[in-house]
């Protein structure tokens, strides 16, 4: 059961020539695919491509109608393993996947589809998840287009620039015989807008075509002594092709170019951000005209040397806006400049951070110092019209800024008022950690980890990418090391005894996802420990869905699914490998029983590697395929039951273990009602789902009593009618009497 559906959305993508596509970027990039006669696609989902993933699954009967093959691939190496078709065939392929994790799990697959070269097109569709909001090590996909000599497009934030990418991608792929990476940014994927479509079209050459007409090229092969030429040929022919191809096009930009003496070079998918700072400036209008000339790089990798220069002419000082570092564009332009003895002061890095996401702000903060120096922006004394702003950087530099919107003038002027009178945010504002869902299946397993640790001490954890991945956090602290997505079993893998020494008194903990077992677990995790005989504990927390990423059906999700083999237990995965100490616990929530199988994989004497599956339903999945069941019932006026828990306010000591032994969001505290008692206690707020696991801390610590079930019914037939009046008359009754021995007493 994906996130998101997209049912309603992909209709969409059967608009014609001359009809106008409105949607999301993903769906502007599916249309593109359909328009530009792909044979194939493949991928593995995760962010900010996810629902790329999601709309081509819920677009198969469109793919199908033109004879696209799609599949929801096991990794992103076999993903890019499937661009093998495009090698010897003139099929167009394309895949997608998250970076650059994505890329790094592909990169033996596409550094040697780089090597041997395409004759079809082949795109690659990296969802470029770098910044503040990213869940990643912060890396960027540029190294690695580098480094295999692929080309990198990075379109500017626009559905028809976008669209306009995808095309010219293949066609760029196929004149070069090279795949092409499109970086698309987390901004991209997610902005709407509108473009002219043009027809879907069939593949000219299908894969029937390619099965019923096999082909062999022994110099595609990367083999020695052919690999040894590819590299040759890469320089010699490819690049080359690729620089001629992108002149041609025009797929660079230039706008306003003899505008002023100075200009920005920028890449495509930083564009909007570079006009709203100006906008800010004066120096762009709300239509995006700018002021300042601009060299828009479409194409982030290869850069074009003659456009370059073009651009240079005339300029006294060009800014380089490039995310990250090393900075790669930085570099390239100095050494184009020098090569070609042109003499522009060329700025980056000094003016803009090395490293980190390049929101407004900053960039606004950048702008703002290279125009200034460079004389188009002016500083002046402070007047009574100026406006406070926070700006970033020292707090030396906070201060009241004033910038007119002259468009005749060439010199802008600017105000600077040094102030210290806004503090920095991270002294006003809490930090809010991420973490696990209200009543996610994988609080109580982390739960039962703390309390055996209290029994046993504590252990050696290797965490994994996914959701359990927020244990690190409070209120587990659990995790001392996270590795990539599946490994956390092969992280463990060194914390096992020689053969002859000692025994050691704990074991290591190893957890990973079933999403995370069946990308590369099985083999690199549990294969592994079973080969090398360790001694560890591996959890797998077997949720139903690759829940991390939005939800996708994985081999054993237990819903059945149309176009996929779905209900492969795990289990039998890993017995199939050899491991002989295996435990399932069909239900997490059932603390007591988690807590006994951790307590024996911990303790057991028998040897080799120990299993543990915990298995329950991703929650938030579960909560949004019942919640439409409950609003249709509620609307037909049918019985609906369901349960929540509460806390006894008189009871509560304020001790507040529950919250610390489980951080669910939906526990909460408030004021102690009691006037004698100071401490505020503990309460369960309206967004509890009723999993039953903050009671069930509650009793397996041996914490208090104050939690209590409740079950609200709505629609409530006869008997619940009739079981309410008796309750009331019951509890009523006790209560008279207990008023009757009160008043007695107070006599």
């Amino acid at each position: 059961m994906a996130e998101r559906s997209f049912v309603e959305e992909v209709k969409a993508l059967r608009v014609g020539a001359g009809e106008v596509f409105s949607g999301e970027g993903i769906l502007a990039v599916t249309k593109a695919l359909l328009e530009s006669g792909v044979a194939y696609v493949a991928g593995y989902q995760g962010a900010p491509i996810s629902h790329l993933m999601d709309v081509l699954s819920d677009a198969q009967e469109i793919l199908a109608e033109y004879g696209i093959r799609f599949e929801n691939s096991a990794s992103e190496a076999t993903a890019a393993a499937t661009l093998a078709a495009s090698v010897n065939y003139p099929l167009r392929g394309a895949i997608t996947f998250k970076a650059t994790v994505g890329t790094n799990v592909a990169s033996d697959a596409l550094a040697n589809l780089a090597s041997g070269g395409v004759t079809g097109g082949a795109l690659i569709i990296v969802g470029e998840d770098y910044g503040e909001g990213s869940s990643i090590m912060q890396e960027r996909s540029h190294a690695f287009a580098m480094k295999s000599q692929m080309w990198l497009l990075d379109p500017r934030p626009n559905l028809p620039s976008i669209v306009q990418s995808v095309k010219d991608g293949f066609e760029l792929s196929e004149a070069s015989n090279t795949p092409v990476m499109l970086q698309m940014r987390i901004r991209s994927c997610h902005l709407h807008g509108q473009f002219v479509a043009c027809d879907n079209r069939p593949p000219a050459f299908t894969v029937k075509d390619a099965l019923e007409n096999p082909t062999r090229d022994l110099s595609r092969i990367v083999l020695p002594p052919a690999s040894f030429l590819h590299e040759r040929e890469k320089v010699e022919q490819r690049w080359p092709a690729a620089i001629r191809f992108i002149q041609e096009r025009q797929l660079n930009e230039f706008f306003a170019e003899d505008e002023r003496d100075v200009g920005i070079a920028l890449q495509g998918g930083s564009y909007n951000t570079v006009i709203r700072a100006l906008q800010k400036l004066g120096l762009a209008n709300v239509y995006g005209d700018s002021r300042i000339p601009l060299y828009v790089m479409n194409v982030a990798y290869p850069l074009v040397d003659d456009e370059f220069e073009r651009f240079a002419q005339g300029k006294k000082a060009i800014l380089i806006v490039e995310e990250g570092q090393p900075n790669f564009v930085e570099q390239n332009v100095a050494a184009i400049l020098h090569q070609r003895d042109l003499r522009v002061s060329l700025h980056g890095k000094d003016f803009l951070p090395l490293a980190g996401d390049y929101n407004t702000a900053t960039v606004l903060g950048g702008l703002r110092r290279f125009l200034t120096q460079t004389g188009v922006l002016e500083e002046k004394a402070a007047d009574s019209s100026a406006v406070p702003v926070r700006l970033e950087g020292p707090a030396s530099t906070a201060g009241v800024v004033q910038v007119a919107n002259d468009w005749k003038g060439e010199r802008i002027p600017l105000t600077v008022v040094a102030s210290d009178a806004l503090p920095p945010l991270q002294e006003t504002v809490h930090a809010r950690p991420p973490g696990l869902c209200t009543g996610c299946p994988e609080r109580p397993i982390f739960t039962a980890v703390k309390l055996v640790e209290r029994e046993l001490g504590p252990h050696h954890y290797s965490a994994d990418i996914g959701c359990h991945l927020f244990s690190i956090l409070p209120p587990f602290n659990l995790g001392n090391t996270t590795m990539g997505y599946g490994l956390g079993g092969a992280a463990a893998a060194a914390f096992t005894v020689a053969p002859g020494s000692e025994p050691a008194k704990r074991r290591a903990i190893a957890v990973m996802g079933d999403g995370g077992f069946w990308h590369n677990g099985l083999t690199s995790g549990v294969a592994n420990s079973v080969f090398n005989r360790s001694d560890n504990l591996t959890i797998i927390v077997d949720n139903n869905y690759s829940s991390a990423t939005g939800g996708q059906d994985i081999l054993s999700s237990r819903a059945p699914n149309p176009t996929r083999s779905t209900g492969h237990e795990i289990e039998d995965a890993v017995k199939g490998v050899g491991v002989k100490w295996v435990r399932t616990i069909k239900r997490t929530y059932d603390l007591k029983a988690m807590t006994d199988a951790l307590r024996e994989a911990l303790t057991t004497s028998e040897p080799g590697p120990k299993v543990l599956i915990a298995q329950s339903e991703c929650m938030l999945n579960r909560q949004r395929r019942e919640k439409k069941m409950t609003r249709k019932a509620l609307a037909d006026g049918r019985r609906v039951v369901r349960e929540r828990f509460g806390i006894d306010p008189d009871t509560c000591t304020g001790d507040h273990s529950c919250i610390r032994l489980s951080g669910c969001p939906s526990l909460s505290i408030r004021d102690n009602p009691d006037p004698l008692r100071r401490d505020p206690i503990a309460t369960v707020v309206d967004s509890c789902v009723g999993c039953g696991n903050c009671g069930e801390v509650a009793h397996a610590a041996v914490l208090c009593p104050s939690f209590y079930r409740a079950q609200v019914i709505c629609n409530p037939n006869y008997w619940d009618r009739l079981g309410q009046r008796l309750t009331d008359f019951i509890i009523g009754w006790f209560q008279r009497g207990d008023a009757k021995r009160r008043a007695r007493y107070a006599l």
